[in-house]
């Protein structure tokens, strides 16, 4: 399916139901920087900075779907101690979340605390209890699986083997799925994958699979073999086996396993990448999609998600300019508006500065890469606000442009320097600015910073304006009259 119609996916799964059962817990952040090594061992001394908390595990597979536009029901179990109060308060604060959770006493809420300095996880310290919950416990948590069911486009079994998801809650979800027509989707652990039954689908990762059935995983002939191994073996529906970088691969009953290659991405943090990608693969099912669309989603919601730090979330827009972004290759040059502030949005949340330049770039020279280049040197992603053709013919005559706006706009799209192009109707780019907000302004000519558009924008909001010289000689007018006067 194209990527215009899995945003169609996204929308279409916009405020569905989705009930995540599982293991919840909370994950902590302890940032700081280090500068030398203890006298007393020879480890660093981290100088602590700040800290934050968010829930994890089935806890962060809801912040996800939340996020992705979903309304999620979070079935779980905590302790009876300060880490769940602390766990149910967050939770509590989420739009789109509902969360029940069971409070067990003599229990201890799972509690990761990540230890990072200079984007660099130093250490990572468990407390936590994986044993079995109580059969108290696992009746009410069955009990709120019956009551959610019927009013569920998903049900979510999020098992990270710290006693949840029980047997007994598995054969709860399955009963409650087959009698309401909802798919169960499994993100497994352990040994024996055969105690999820018939899910419509299980998701391990690559190491998870390995493990399961003693088989390696390596190359793309190793992974068919084992997800055909899967399908002799296991009683799921379908297979979905997440490979990091590699992407996906996928096995339906009776059908031949298929590849699904990953995005390039820079990598920050895969802490919660798996449950980004459960949440999207439920996105797709939920919106009406394949299995094979789903998983596209899961893809480019997890190459989001590993370019944040900590226990991140994907929204819709950004897995939808995610999706666009992609597709510039096949069609797509450039960006609407909206598909642009969420992709502004998602650098900044990375720590990337953004710049802004704008033109007609209607025959491309050297002057205007020398302003493209020197834009990009001075921001970590660059945007570039292209006029129509309507603008165009405005502000240079009724013989411009030369080329139209979908030429302009690949050309440009294909330059190194360039992360995204934004056509505007308007003469001036100021609504571009004023929506786009970037950190850095530039523009080529003869300026002085009080007459560039947009300037008191940027700086208003401590960004800072650049303006480079005109390349002599250097002008699409020359150019044209060049070429009339051969």
């Amino acid at each position: 399916m194209a990527g215009t119609s899995l945003t169609g996916l996204i929308r279409a799964a916009s405020g569905k139901r989705v009930v995540c059962v599982g293991d919840v817990m909370l994950d902590r952040f302890v940032y700081g920087s280090v500068t030398r090594i203890s006298p007393e061992a020879p480890v660093p001394i981290m100088r602590r900075a700040r800290e934050a908390a968010m829930p994890g595990g089935a806890g962060n597979v809801a912040r996800n779907l939340a996020s992705l536009g979903m309304s999620a029901s979070l079935l779980g179990v905590v302790g009876d101690d300060a880490e769940g109060r602390e766990l149910a308060e967050l939770l509590g604060n989420i739009e789109g979340i509902e969360a029940d959770l069971i409070a067990m006493r003599g229990r201890s809420t799972t509690l990761k605390t990540r230890f990072v300095a200079g984007g660099q996880q130093l250490l990572r310290v468990d407390a936590e209890d994986t044993g079995a919950i109580d059969s108290m416990s696992e009746t009410e948590l069955i009990a709120s699986i019956t009551d959610e069911a019927p009013n569920a486009a998903v049900i979510i079994l999020s098992d990270y083997a710290k006693g949840a998801v029980t047997d007994g809650v598995i054969a709860a979800a399955l009963k409650a799925g087959a009698e309401n027509g909802v798919p169960v989707i499994a993100d497994p652990k352990g040994r024996d994958f055969a105690r999820y039954g018939a899910v419509d689908l299980l998701k391990p990762n690559a190491s998870e699979l390995a493990i399961a059935l003693g088989l390696p995983v390596e190359s793309d002939h190793e992974i068919e073999k084992a997800l055909t191994a899967a399908q002799s073996v296991l009683p799921a529906k379908s297979v979905v086996v997440t490979r990091a970088a590699k992407g996906m691969s996928f096995a339906r009953e009776g059908e031949a396993p298929q590849h699904r290659s990953g995005q390039a991405r820079e990598v920050y943090d895969v802490s919660g990448a798996g449950d980004t990608s459960i949440a999207a693969l439920a996105l797709g099912l939920a919106g009406g999609g394949s299995l094979s669309d789903a998983v596209s989603l899961a893809i480019a919601a997890s190459g989001i998600a590993v370019g944040k730090a900590g226990t991140a979330t994907v929204s819709a827009a950004e897995l939808e300019t995610a999706l666009l972004l992609g597709l510039r290759n096949g069609g797509v040059s450039y960006l609407s508006l909206d598909a642009a502030k969420a992709q502004v949005e998602a650098w900044r949340d990375t720590g990337l500065t953004v710049g802004f330049t704008n033109g007609c770039f209607d025959i491309l020279h050297p002057g205007h890469l020398r302003v493209l280049e020197e834009a990009k040197s001075r921001c970590g992603r660059l945007v570039v606000g292209l006029n129509s053709d309507a603008s165009v013919s405005r502000l240079k005559g009724p013989s411009r442009p030369v080329n139209n706006a979908d030429s302009r706009a690949r050309v440009l799209s294909g330059l190194t320097a360039v992360d995204a192009v934004v056509v505007f109707e308007e003469d001036t780019p100021l609504d571009l600015i004023e929506a786009l907000q970037p950190d850095l302004l530039v523009k080529g000519g003869d300026y002085s910073i009080d007459t560039i558009v947009g300037a008191d924008i940027v700086q208003a909001r401590g960004g800072s304006v650049h303006i480079v010289p005109l390349v002599d000689g250097q002008s699409t007018t020359a150019a044209i009259e060049r070429a009339q006067s051969k």
